[in-house]
């Protein structure tokens, strides 16, 4: 279940698009579509010169000698995924960016980037690559056969609210580039934000706040009754929002609810707007 209205989230294209599978059977032109989406699901929408093609790769993927995860391994491992990603990047950009492009999601906390990090200290590039190929997640989700996908908006990907709102740090809308899009240019976008579990505003990518840099602190301050010892409040708007059966027959449902909720009470308010149905919105800190 999406999170939000994918149009005003900026996901729809995304929401709408099944996703891309290897089946039995499949024509050339088939494969064709499944190798650019490989491209733009792990270069993250960066276009793909001929010459940058991993020609090699593709033809072993066409005969049957790679499936789709093999296929994606190539990729990520290729000298135009390292040179775009790994080595122009600061590392924990590059980290960010591997959760984006193979598990479709933001990390989930620090300790999470931290592990990555130490497996490129311990083992480099390619044996970081495969621990996210390789991982229970992406086989339990991705399989053999299925291209990676954009999922950090939906609730089975995210474990809670600040990892759901670090998600759209990463993506804003279906034109969303890796290597464009956000004034940071290759710095990391979560680092700060990872390491204080601090959510950040979700608005549509048509708003005031579509280059969606980090708001300041005193956006994300407020003083006052309910605020908390840190000070820290957020709105919350939600629709649909699912009362519990008032009969055999019928639900009835409230749109546009509003929660203004501190800080520390993000995850709990969002397991219950979860439990009844609604969908999140927009997620902003209150002045």
């Amino acid at each position: 279940m999406p999170f939000g209205p994918a149009s005003q989230l900026g996901v729809a294209r995304f929401d709408e698009t099944p996703p891309v599978e290897l089946l039995p059977g499949r024509s050339n032109e088939e494969a064709e579509t499944i190798i650019q989406a490989v491209y733009r699901q792990v270069l993250g929408n960066a276009y793909v010169m001929e010459s940058e093609r991993a020609v090699t790769a593709e033809s072993k993927f066409k005969s049957g000698e790679l499936s789709v995860r093999e296929f994606v391994r190539a990729v990520a491992k290729s000298s135009l995924y390292q040179t775009r990603f790994f080595d122009s990047c600061a590392r924990y950009r590059y980290i960010e960016l591997a959760f984006r492009h193979l598990l479709g999601r933001a990390p989930l906390d620090l300790e999470e980037m931290r592990a990555h990090s130490t497996i490129l200290d311990n083992a480099g590039f390619a044996a970081d690559i495969d621990s996210y190929i390789d991982s229970a997640e992406y086989q339990d989700t991705f399989g053999e056969d299925t291209v990676p996908f954009l999922r950090g908006y939906k609730t089975e990907a995210c474990t809670s609210m600040v990892q759901f709102t670090h998600f759209f740090e990463l993506v804003r809308g279906s034109s969303s580039s890796s290597l464009k899009s956000n004034l940071a240019g290759n710095r990391p976008r979560l680092n700060a934000l990872v390491i204080n579990q601090t959510p950040t505003s979700v608005k549509s990518p048509a708003s005031a706040g579509a280059l969606f840099q980090e708001p300041a602190l005193g956006a994300r301050t407020r003083q006052g009754s309910g605020a908390g010892s840190d000070g820290k409040i957020y709105r919350i708007e939600v629709t649909s929002i699912r009362a519990n059966v008032v009969n055999r027959v019928s639900k009835f449902r409230r749109s546009n609810k509003v929660y203004m909720v501190p800080y520390d009470q993000l995850s709990e308010t969002y397991q219950r707007i979860h439990r009844q149905g609604g969908v999140i919105a927009n997620v902003t800190p209150v002045n």
